[in-house]
Formats: structure tokens, C-alpha cells, sequence
């Protein structure tokens, strides 16, 4: 029912003249350099936040409902940016994002979590964080093709 509602619009613009210009890619990082190269800097410093907290034997971590709260959102809200592209490479880096914080949940839940779990979700999400930065690049070269593919 939506494609056919689309498609009498777009007939309907072409007949008038008038150009089309809606979101129709299923890109939302690799429409433009800047999402890859701030989800690059956002992840290398959540990895570098992670690693330097096990270099410094710091193991705690909050257990209280407003951060649990504020997990749930994230993931919700990366889900959500997940489901919505048909990007692959978009698709594994929000997904990256919802595994990190599905584990930040989990711990925050876990009241009575020890030292030694903590450290290993610690490294783990670091090096999640690290990859999901790693990721982000991946969609800097598609920007270009995607705005060559527009033009034309």
C-alpha cells in the first residue's frame, strides 16, 4: 500500500514537474562523511575510556535504575536505527552498538557482579567499541558513490 501511495507521488511530480527529493536510500551513515568520521571519534573514545579503566584496576560499575533507564533507550533507539537501514555495513555497526549496550544493561542489573566479570566485560566492550569504530570508516567511501549515484 505505501509503494503504491509512492509511487502515485512521484508519477504525480513527474507529470508536474516538480522534483522529488524524500529519503528512498536505506543509507543513514553513508549519505555523508561527517555520521562515519563522528561515529569513528565517538567509539575510539568510549574504547580508549574502556581500556584505560582496566589499566587502572578500575572495575566498578553503576547499578542504579537511571542508568539502567538510559541503557534501555539506547538500545531501543539503536535497534531502531538498525532495523530501519538496509545498509550492511550501517547494519553491524548499530548492531556492534546494541551488543555494547545490552552488556552495559546487564551489568548495571547485576547488582552483585565480581571484579573479575567486570574487568572481562570491560576489555570485551572495549575492543567492541574498538571494532564498531573500525566499522564507522567503512561507510566514508559509500558517501562518494552514493552522492556520484545521485547525480547521475
Amino acid at each position: 500500500m505505501d509503494r503504491q501511495i509512492d509511487n502515485a507521488k512521484v508519477a504525480a511530480g513527474t507529470k508536474t514537474g516538480a522534483k522529488q527529493s524524500s529519503y528512498r536510500s536505506g543509507h543513514l551513515m553513508c549519505r555523508t562523511p561527517l555520521w562515519g568520521v563522528a561515529g569513528f571519534l565517538g567509539c575510539a573514545y568510549f574504547a580508549w575510556v574502556s581500556f584505560s579503566r582496566v589499566t587502572r584496576g578500575n572495575y566498578e560499575w553503576p547499578h542504579d535504575f537511571w542508568t539502567a533507564a538510559t541503557y534501555v533507550v539506547w538500545i531501543l533507539l539503536l535497534a531502531g536505527l538498525a532495523l530501519d537501514t538496509r545498509c550492511l555495513r550501517e547494519r553491524v555497526f548499530f548492531g556492534l552498538l546494541v551488543v555494547n549496550f545490552v552488556v552495559g544493561c546487564g551489568l548495571t542489573l547485576w547488582s552483585n557482579v565480581p571484579s573479575a566479570d567486570v574487568r572481562i566485560a570491560r576489555i570485551g566492550t572495549g575492543a567492541l567499541w574498538a571494532v564498531a569504530a573500525l566499522m564507522s570508516l567503512t561507510t566514508l567511501g559509500s558517501a562518494a558513490e552514493l552522492r556520484k549515484k545521485g547525480a547521475s
